[in-house]
């Protein structure tokens, strides 16, 4: 008989793990579980699987689950925390067609068909983001847990969509926020702690962000224990190699320092909020306010882009913004050095303020 196991994920939303354990003699000679959403959906897969297992040949038939249930399985035992947009293109996948099909009849074509599909409303690169993750289900799939899902298949995939053009690079972008957006978001902000002061503070994470030149992934791993003055350790900064453990100390220009000063020490993190909150409070805000084309990282690109304005050199923006190889920089050397024009920033004041 098989038991349904219900637990509470990290994101607070609802699992029924399912679970099938056959004993022959009082020796397992079958086990096998899935993950649903709904507790129904769990105890319909059980009552299907056991008239499968019951079935002549059904105990030496290979366990066949669905592409949702082995993105499951890999959040579940991936010890590196699925979060962020890997966790938003894999839970995409889920909801997909793909996401309800069984392992083995996952064709080269199918992908492509997806990648089409996924073309309608996504950019190509958008589109490599969700192939790059989709590749880690499919090389851990088969070796880990027998599952049949061919590597083979997604890689004749990945092929065909390169030449059709359906994934790329992304481009670089080059748009900076103007004084006005940045005081219409700023006021905006403040309107929303005034009528919720529980929310997150955005006024001091939009300026941080711009003055510290730091990732939106970047500022929510910052740790107290973490700053030196005017330098802190950023945690698993990004790095086409090895993101994880990446671990880099950067300097912190005065504002930064100001404005971690002004958060209350009351968690591990400096910034206790998550990406998803950040990502979807600039978002909405920029909608509400009619500002096109503007996001999060941008405030990165604006922030390196000031530096330069003022006069710094590549390696001493490279300290600030943590670049390992300069020629990351090389795009901003045509700006020429004017002035900070943050200088006297009525916003300053306001975000250095303790919390």
């Amino acid at each position: 008989m098989g038991t349904i196991i219900g637990r509470t994920r990290k994101d607070g939303s609802k699992a029924f793990t399912a679970q099938i354990v056959i004993k022959i003699g009082g020796k397992t000679v079958h086990r096998e579980a899935q993950t649903f959403d709904r507790k129904p959906a769990a105890n319909a897969w059980i009552v299907k699987r056991e008239a499968e297992l019951k079935s002549p040949g059904g105990l030496e038939r290979k366990e066949d689950p669905t592409m949702g249930a082995v993105i499951d399985r890999y959040i579940e035992e991936s010890k590196n925390p699925v979060l962020g947009n890997k966790a938003q293109v894999l839970k995409t996948v889920k909801q997909s067609e793909l996401g309800e099909t069984r392992c083995s009849d996952i064709t080269s074509q199918m992908l492509v068909s997806f990648a089409k599909e996924l073309n309608k409303t996504v950019e190509p690169q958008t589109c490599g983001n969700y192939f790059s993750h989709l590749s880690n289900i499919f090389t851990v799939a088969g070796p880990a847990w027998g599952y049949p899902l061919s590597r083979q298949q997604f890689d004749n995939a990945v092929t065909v969509i390169k030449k059709l053009g359906l994934i790329g690079k992304a481009a670089e972008r080059s748009r900076r926020p103007t004084l006005e957006e940045l005081d219409r978001l700023m006021q905006h902000f403040g309107r929303v702690r005034e009528h919720r002061p529980a929310s997150i503070p955005m006024q001091k994470i939009v300026a941080f962000a711009l003055f510290s030149t730091r990732r939106q992934e970047e500022i929510t791993l910052l740790r107290w224990e973490d700053l030196e003055e005017d330098r802190i350790l950023v945690r698993d900064m990004k790095h086409p190699g090895d993101k994880k453990g990446n671990h880099v100390f950067c300097e912190l220009p005065p504002e930064a320092v100001a404005i971690i000063k002004s958060m209350p020490c009351k968690k591990l993190e400096i910034f206790p909020y998550s990406t998803d909150a950040i990502s979807t409070a600039f978002t909405r805000a920029c909608k509400f306010l009619g500002i096109e084309d503007l996001r999060f990282h941008d405030l990165r690109h604006e922030g390196i882009s000031r530096l330069f304005e003022m006069g710094r050199t590549i390696p001493q923006v490279a300290a600030v913004s943590g670049h390992r190889s300069w020629t990351s920089l090389k795009r901003y050397t045509h700006i020429r050095q004017s002035k900070d024009k943050y200088d006297n920033w009525k916003w300053i004041t306001l975000v250095t303020a303790s919390s």
